[in-house]
């Protein structure tokens, strides 16, 4: 079984290192599997691509590392597809956000999950918050829900209900057929895909494990998301794909 951690970084030189030390922290004994970690230097300015270069000669598990050279940076969809491309066929994804940290077991239960799960192509972990220094912020938890079918699933997003947010594990091959990340997308990129593997008729296992922690800081991209851009992102994903949406009677809430 093989893992690739897959995070494009831009100006994140303060926090990233801890991401990637996180990552190598990684523990997966017993299983029989081994990860890699892609990073994607979008067009960085800080000293980001002094520390990359470091890490070259970083004995342990494999750190591939590109350079988008800019001017301008890569929007989040093309950012990813691009280092995706660059992992094996049979790969499990990892998507880690430049400023959040795995948990040191994190891979092993998604690879846990995947053998108890055959067949299954995703899966969804619940996660926790912490602050800039990584203080826990009680009551801001999140947790993954269970839904009987994708449709349910569909609703609950679409309701704004429920939704998805770098918590996730999936195969390159359901990736790949479902096209991967919308590269015109500015925001929600994600969801967009997790919404193509709901449409293609793939309901994710979820998992009794956290997955990371997910830290809020003066300069998160979801600075000034509140509920009525997210709305507006809903609404964007919602009338690309509002006729399979709707004969699955899933409507915009």
């Amino acid at each position: 079984m093989q893992f690739a951690v897959i995070t494009p970084t831009h100006n994140r030189a303060a926090f990233l290192p801890e991401a990637v030390q996180s990552v190598r922290a990684s523990v997966l004994a017993p299983l029989d599997a081994q990860y890699e970690h892609l990073i994607l230097d979008n067009a960085c300015t800080d000293d980001t691509a002094a520390y990359l270069g470091e890490t070259a000669g970083w004995e342990g598990p494999p750190i591939r590392t590109w350079q988008h050279p800019g001017p301008e940076r890569l929007l989040p969809g093309p950012a990813r597809n691009q280092l995706i491309r660059q992992t094996d066929a049979q790969a499990w994804l990892v998507p880690l956000d430049d400023d959040d940290l795995l948990l040191q077991r994190c891979l092993y239960h998604y690879g846990a999950q995947i053998e108890a799960n055959p067949g299954k192509q995703w899966l969804v972990a619940d996660f926790l918050r912490v602050d800039e220094e990584r203080r826990y912020l009680p009551g801001e938890d999140y947790y993954a829900w269970r839904f009987d079918t994708p449709a349910d699933m569909l609703r609950a997003i679409f309701r704004a209900e429920h939704f998805i947010q770098g918590n996730v594990c999936y195969s390159r091959q359901l990736f790949d057929e479902v096209g991967g990340y919308d590269e015109q997308l500015r925001m929600a990129e994600d969801l967009d895909l997790y919404v193509r593997f709901l449409l293609a008729g793939h309901l994710p296992v979820i998992c009794p494990h956290l997955s990371h922690l997910h830290r809020f800081h003066r300069a998160n991209v979801s600075i000034g998301v509140d509920a009525e851009k997210h709305g507006a992102d809903l609404r964007v994903i919602y009338d690309k794909y509002a006729d399979q949406l709707k004969a699955l009677g899933v409507e915009m809430g």
